[in-house]
């Protein structure tokens, strides 16, 4: 089956759940407790602060998501977005926006804020995927698709042949519905990401750098890094200067906010013209840590100086992912209205006026 999962716009109408608190509750009274490694990881685990919070859609957005669901459940798609009760899911289904993630479950890398599982071979790839991706896309009646990937090191092309034909596939299918292909680094292959994007029907080209070039060696596997993906993204620029070009960082990893804006100033000159940035969330025990929470108002800060540096289409904020209202921000692009001004919900924040 199709893995689904929803974009990272956040809409939900209660505060998100705290962090699991741990209650030794078997100790006697007055006795030391004794800890085990799991236990100390969890007590290091910071709660939420009380502005992750935002709201239900309304009007047309919530029949939109309820026939997105119905679909959805009809055809029997296996969403992750349901299984891992995603917060996003009503704003991106309510919007007719989806991210589908192909080329199985498990990655090749063992980066340290992904909750994705790492093997070192996974299995084949499924050779009739792009057809069950495109019946997946035409059911749900999106009008912008994301497809994200695992990193696939096993494959001589880094599995852009794959990928390629997945785009091609919903474009026959469903030519009417926007694509934006999120994007693995190919292991720095050029001459496959060459073949990949020849004529390939997208709108949205994206490609995360993660987190500031500073944590590359704590964030993320070795065979990544932040230079690697700026000459991803210099050579998509060179290669499909009609593309949008996108990326996303994550906060709360350890970087400064100095760093932050360095790290959006060498995207812009790489060429990206769309930039997502959002709070890092510790998946499990064994991820990476929260270092911080930045409030609203230093997410608001990031996201004019972004604009200042001349990026098309930004969203800043602590719920904000990489495919946070994605078609939306396609079409902030392309000149279209700012996307945080956009009914806000709260999950991107901003010192531009809301309408």
């Amino acid at each position: 089956m199709v893995n689904v999962h929803s974009s990272h716009g956040v809409i939900m109408g209660t505060r998100l759940p705290n962090l699991d608190d741990i209650i030794l509750s078997d100790q006697a009274c007055g006795e030391k407790a004794s800890l085990n490694s799991k236990q100390k990881r969890k007590l290091l685990r910071k709660r939420l602060p009380s502005w992750f919070k935002t709201s239900l859609p309304i009007g047309d957005s919530q029949v939109r998501y309820n026939e997105t669901m119905d679909s959805v459940k009809e055809n029997n798609l296996n969403t992750v977005c349901e299984e891992a009760r995603c917060p996003n899911i009503h704003d991106c289904w309510g919007r007719g926006t989806a991210t589908f993630m192909i080329a199985g479950g498990v990655c090749t890398r063992g980066c340290r804020f992904c909750a994705v599982g790492t093997v070192k071979k996974p299995p084949p790839l499924n050779i009739f995927e792009p057809q069950e991706l495109a019946e997946a896309v035409s059911k749900m009646g999106l009008n912008h698709a994301v497809i994200t990937v695992v990193n696939r090191d096993d494959l001589p092309d880094g599995g852009a042949n794959h990928y390629r034909n997945c785009i091609l596939e919903i474009n026959k299918k469903s030519p009417e519905v926007g694509l934006e292909l999120l994007c693995s680094d190919l292991d720095g292959n050029l001459a496959a990401l060459d073949v990949l994007l020849q004529d390939l029907p997208l709108r949205v080209f994206a490609h995360n750098v993660e987190c500031v070039p500073r944590l590359d060696s704590k964030v993320r596997d070795p065979r990544a890094s932040f230079n690697q993906s700026i000459k991803i993204l210099k050579a998509v620029k060179r290669i499909r200067p009609d593309l949008k070009i996108k990326s996303s960082i994550m906060v709360g990893l350890g970087e400064s906010d100095e760093e932050v804006t360095e790290a959006m100033i060498l995207l812009r000159d790489a060429g990206v013209q769309m930039i997502t940035i959002g709070q890092y969330l510790q998946p499990g025990d064994r991820h990476l840590p929260v270092d911080r929470f930045p409030e609203p108002s230093q997410f608001a800060k990031w996201d004019s100086e972004a604009r200042s540096l001349g990026f098309k289409a930004v969203a800043s904020g602590p719920l904000v992912r990489s495919s946070y209202r994605a078609g939306l921000l396609w079409e902030e692009a392309e000149g279209g209205i700012p996307v945080v001004t956009r009914e806000s919900t709260g999950s991107a924040v901003s010192e531009l006026k809301a309408i």
